[in-house]
Order: structure tokens, then sequence, then C-alpha cells
């Protein structure tokens, strides 16, 4: 798939928004990518897993052993990409504000993991769920998500695999334009806004 082909599943699905909105990172933005409503079609998410699969170098493709995501957002590309990879995908989550390996759910010591997402915004949700990982016992090799919002700034110290980059301007608090300052903020995520 090319990009612009990847921008069509996210128009068809109708998950590009267009307003102004509150990030998980708690920045603000005249874009948001509502990756829930994308992957709500399973079809659509295997698609869109089995491409990126497919475009991750087979020299790390061949050391992964296991997917791991954060809750909620990678919890459904996770686990498409586990399908994709032939891989058992598991998730982290915050029941406490950090996450963790729950119900179950373990690592084996050094243990090869493919960190999942589904936008990657700042990188902070990456990298907490990359230290439970290793507090886990698991060595995050490499990550991969369906969208990359940081214009290639996101620094994650593994190598990283977006499906798409899109390249949304986004502004703190007190420095929004004045046309975004104009229109309510909508909070479509899953994080409160700093």
């Amino acid at each position: 798939m090319t990009e612009a082909e990847v921008l069509a599943e996210f128009r068809a699905a109708e998950a590009l928004l267009e307003g102004h909105f509150v990030l998980s990172s708690g920045l603000h933005s005249s874009r948001y990518l509502q990756c829930a409503r994308v992957l709500m079609d399973p079809s659509r998410a295997s698609r869109l897993a089995s491409t990126l699969v497919r475009s991750l170098p087979l020299a790390i493709r061949s050391k992964i052993e296991i997917v791991v995501s954060p809750a909620m957002g990678g919890i459904i590309f996770g686990h498409e990409m586990g399908r994709s990879l032939g891989l058992p995908a598991v998730f982290v989550e915050r029941p406490t504000g950090t996450f963790e390996l729950r119900r179950g759910f373990r690592l084996e010591p050094g243990q090869k993991v493919l960190l999942v997402e589904d936008v990657v915004t700042t990188g902070l949700s990456s990298r907490e769920a990359m230290q439970a990982i290793a507090e886990a016992g698991g060595e995050v090799i490499a990550a991969a998500s369906l969208v990359d919002r940081s214009d290639g700034k996101a620094d994650l110290g593994v190598p990283f695999f977006p499906l798409i980059r899109l390249a949304v301007p986004s502004y703190t608090a007190d420095a929004l334009p004045p046309e975004l300052a104009a229109i309510p903020a909508e909070k479509p995520g899953s994080r409160k806004a700093a």
C-alpha cells in the first residue's frame, strides 16, 4: 500500500478528523487520526498490519518473538501485527497510572519484543511502555505504528517503523494560532491533557 492508499483507508473509515483537538500528549492540533475507527473493520486492520509487517526489515522481523502494545489504542493493531507475524500479542496497561503487564501476561527474560502503537506523537507512551517491558524482562528490538505524527522527532531508542508519517503541526495550549484558539477543543484521545 502506498501512503495515499493508507490515507484513503482512514478517509473511508471517517477516521481523519479536522477541528481543534487535545492530543494524548497534551498538545493541540487541527487534525486527529481516530485509529479506533480505521481498525473497527477487521479486514482493513488486517490489510494495514500485513502491509506494515512486509515493510519491516527481515533482519528485525526474524528476531521478533512477541508483540506488545500499550492499552488501549495499540491493542487492536498489536493483535493484528501479531497475527500477521504468526506471534503472540499481549498488552501493557495502566491500572494505577504506570504501564504494567497484567492478566497473566509475562515475558521471558530477554524475549525479543516488537512494540506496536496506533499513533506516535511525542513518543512518551511508547517510552513508558518500553520501560514496563524492560522491567518485565523483555527486550524491545523495534517499534512500529500505524502513524508517526512526530514529524520524525520521536526518539524511541530502537528502530521505528510507522506505516505512514503524517506531519500535522501541534501546539502547546499557550501558543495556539488564532484560528485554532477560536474553536472549542475536543479530546478524543485516551489520556488526560497536561
